[in-house]
């Protein structure tokens, strides 16, 4: 599996995307991330960018098992784990599947570990994404806080049909909407940062505060206010100085 990797320092972290996008999807915010003091792993999903054709499993419980094997090729005894909504609900799982070897999670617009709380009309509009492009930029719209340029929802809803295998994007949603390892997550001991957008009507505050910050030991949210679901795009550097500050709690830029 080619994995991309963005700088060279001692701080080393695993990213993986979300639902819409493949490894590209932190584009945005790598300007932020000093290269001297950091490593960042942006592997693509199997169905994904490089992936495309790959075949399956199109689950949660495969992308942390591809998160760890990666970690495996790359000789990295211990990392940490960023994931973008269905990424962090997998970042979660990676944590629980090694967690002598994850130092910290961080969930950006994070997925929680039980099932998402959509009621079956909502499901239903969910899953007609995988055939109807129009879907896919209504998705973006809502999930964003209907704020951001038409032009900009257009271009991510066709971009997330290229780069994308149709079913690998329909199977991916049937695991990250339904499966449930939140007895097990909520057992994990290292910290986990949650970072949230304040107009992102997907994850909302609420739903990470009676989930996240309900369940985990170890656990901090940051609010971005200039941010939907899609903070690599909406707001990078913020979302980068979040996620350093994390990773290097003695260094906050």
């Amino acid at each position: 599996m080619p994995i991309r990797i963005h700088g060279h320092g001692p701080t080393k972290a695993i990213a993986i995307h979300g639902w819409f996008n493949d490894h590209a999807a932190f584009d945005g915010l790598l300007p932020g991330i000093d290269p001297e003091r950091f490593t960042i792993a942006l592997p693509d999903l199997r169905g994904y960018g490089t992936q495309r054709g790959s075949g399956g499993p199109y689950d949660i419980a495969t992308m942390a098992e591809d998160a760890i094997e990666a970690a495996d090729a790359l000789g990295w005894a211990s990392f940490s784990v960023i994931g973008h909504s269905m990424g962090g609900k997998a970042a979660l799982r990676v944590a629980l599947d090694a967690p002598s070897r994850v130092e910290r999670v961080i969930g950006v617009n994070p997925v929680w570990a039980g099932p998402a709380p959509f009621d079956p009309e909502t499901f239903g509009f969910f899953r007609s994404a995988a055939d109807d492009v129009g879907t896919r930029q209504a998705i973006l719209d809502i999930t964003t806080g209907e704020r951001l340029p038409l032009v900009w929802l257009k271009t991510s809803a066709e971009r997330s049909v290229a780069i994308s295998d149709r079913d690998a994007f329909a199977a991916y949603l049937e695991s990250w909407a339904g499966d449930d390892f939140a007895a097990g997550a909520a057992m994990i001991g290292c910290p986990v940062l949650v970072i949230g957008g304040a107009h992102d009507r997907g994850v909302p505050e609420d739903v990470i505060r009676a989930t996240w910050l309900a369940s985990l030991k170890d656990v901090r949210l940051v609010m971005l206010p200039e941010a939907g679901h899609y903070p690599m795009d909406e707001c990078p550097l913020a979302l980068a100085r979040a996620i350093i500050g994390f990773l290097e709690p003695n260094h906050s830029r």
